[in-house]
């Protein structure tokens, strides 16, 4: 026989005392019984708690397992069955007892307690501006509504419903099982008033929702996007989700927004980017241009010698900040052009200003570059 560390199995010190060693075994019996832990090895290990804890709550065998391990001076403690630490002399009770809340005997709901309906979720697509913006829309969803025939009790005008006849007005029904550990309790909702407590009589019920209580419906929902929203972020409204049960209040409905991009400008939270292009005359000697922002264009002041890659911000010119106070900035980066496909009188004015500049441009040697470099030189 293999020898067995039953401290280690239990996880307590070789001093643990008796309470430590009862709550160990608790906790680790509750995660690894089998009618809870299904996966392989676990009935097991399930085993071998309990002989360590068979073996360890008992003075005189915690004794002898001290001097002696495992296998004993007779041969073993695990001889008395896979069962015989729940009860008895140990005074560790009924298995209820410690499996209550797990197989029904925990606080239990009251099944005729209002309870809210679900939350529901609507994805809607927003073009650039109107999230920059904001915009009021209608939008139209399929959610369970309360029937307004029989106002959500199932009963048709001038009946009501009555006690479930199955599970007694408890909303659940009781299992009981008898294990290798003695008899089991379980619960499971009761499937006539899934779990209300109440059902509507045959011939009783709603015309419209059938006893249901509740109708699926399209609802059409008028919405105010505020402006700023972003890519990814959620609006929630609330009792717009599914219809309550027992009168509890409408579930929620979140507005989840997917904005498409733009071809004009990039967005990083409030703040707006954007490129623009410049002549080289433009950045050479300063100009005034129009940019684009998210508002409309503007003037923007290019001051001389202003070089490719330089970054403008305009205050006050990005994306409103989303329930709040304050509007974000836009970056204009600026992108210098190199011209191409000069004409000649292009080229002649370049060059002037090349021999003006004493620059040797290779390409343009001789003839009139070396004519209008000397007339500099003089």
């Amino acid at each position: 026989m293999a020898e067995k560390d039953y401290y280690d199995i239990l996880g307590v010190k070789k001093d643990a005392s008796d309470a430590e060693i009862k709550r160990a075994y608790r906790k680790l019996a509750a995660k690894y019984h089998p009618d809870v832990n299904h996966e392989p090895g676990a009935e097991q290990k399930f085993k071998d708690i309990n002989e360590a804890y068979e073996t360890l709550s008992d003075a005189q065998k915690r004794s002898q397992y001290d001097q002696f391990g495992s296998a004993g001076p007779q041969g073993g403690f695990g001889g008395q069955g896979f069962g015989q630490g729940f009860g008895g002399a140990q005074g560790f009770g009924d298995f209820s007892d410690l499996f209550g809340d797990l197989f029904g005997g925990g606080r239990r709901r009251d099944p005729r307690a209002p309870q809210q309906g679900r939350d529901l979720q609507y994805t809607m697509t927003l073009e650039f501006m109107d999230a920059i913006k904001g915009k009021a829309t209608t939008i139209k969803y399929n959610r369970d509504a309360q029937c307004d025939v029989c106002h959500g009790t199932g009963a048709k005008p001038g009946k009501s419903p009555v006690t479930c006849h199955q599970c007694g007005g408890q909303g659940y029904i009781l299992h009981q099982r008898q294990t290798m550990m003695g008899m089991m309790q379980s619960q499971e909702v009761c499937p006539t008033c899934h779990g209300t407590g109440q059902e509507v009589q045959p011939g009783d019920q709603c015309t419209k929702c059938h006893g249901a209580g509740h109708v699926s419906e399209r609802h059409e929902l008028k919405v105010k996007v505020p402006a700023g929203v972003d890519d990814g972020q959620q609006m929630r409204l609330q009792g717009q989700g599914e219809v309550g049960q027992n009168g509890g209040p409408y579930g929620d409905l979140y507005i989840v927004f997917r904005v498409t991009p733009s071809r004009d400008f990039r967005r990083d939270g409030t703040t707006i980017y954007v490129d623009q292009d410049i002549s080289f005359t433009q950045a050479a000697l300063g100009d005034k241009i129009k940019v684009k922002t998210v508002h409309g264009d503007v003037d923007l002041k290019i001051p001389a010698g202003t070089e490719s890659e330089t970054n403008f911000r305009l205050r006050g010119k990005g994306v409103p900040f989303v329930n709040g106070k304050g509007v974000g900035d836009e970056h204009v980066t600026v992108h210098v052009k190199t011209p191409q496909n000069l004409n000649k009188r292009q080229k002649e004015a370049l060059l002037a200003f090349a021999a003006a500049s004493g620059e040797d441009v290779k390409g343009y040697k001789g003839g009139f570059f070396d004519k209008l470099r000397d007339a500099f030189d003089d």
